[in-house]
């Protein structure tokens, strides 16, 4: 079978690609989607073939493992900011406020999708960054003052 022609009954449309036995479907090359977690320098994160084989670019399962870490620690410092000045306008902070939670909730959501690609090492790398990013951003350590009513600009995540 052809697929790359219309099919008669299909209104002129391309049949889709064929689908293999777990419903994915595939065009060219057959990439392996994990569904519980494995050990692994090969992996696919966030963006089709990205970091790709550690067999052909062995830095880049690297770099992918520090842009997870870096993500998860920006989530943290988003999540415990003061970037909205005292006395700003009500509409002023409302916008700043609302980019904010935005730019938030998008990198948490591309920490998750990571996270999803069932690598071990992503996974380690988002925790540490979340726990590093708390640790710095969150906790008393650093902290020179009590901790006031409202410690950041944005509301605390919620499931």
């Amino acid at each position: 079978m052809d697929h790359g022609h219309d099919m008669p009954g299909t209104g002129g449309m391309a049949a889709p690609p064929p689908m293999n036995n777990t419903g994915v479907m595939h065009h060219h090359k057959m990439m392996m989607m994990h569904m519980t977690f494995f050990w692994g320098k090969s992996a696919e994160i966030l963006f089709s073939s990205w970091p790709g084989s550690f067999e052909k670019r062995p830095y880049m399962y690297f770099v992918a493992l520090l842009f997870v870490f870096v993500l998860s620690i920006l989530v943290e410092w988003l999540s415990h900011c003061r970037l909205i000045k005292p006395g700003s306008g009500p509409v002023a902070a409302g916008l700043v406020q609302t980019l904010l939670h935005a730019l938030r909730v998008g990198l948490t959501y591309m920490v998750m999708l990571a996270v999803m690609s069932f690598n071990g090492g992503v996974f380690l790398v988002a925790v540490a960054g979340q726990t590093l990013g708390f640790f710095f951003f969150g906790s008393r350590v650093f902290k020179k003052t009590h901790p006031p009513t409202e410690t950041s600009d944005l509301p605390p995540m919620s499931c």
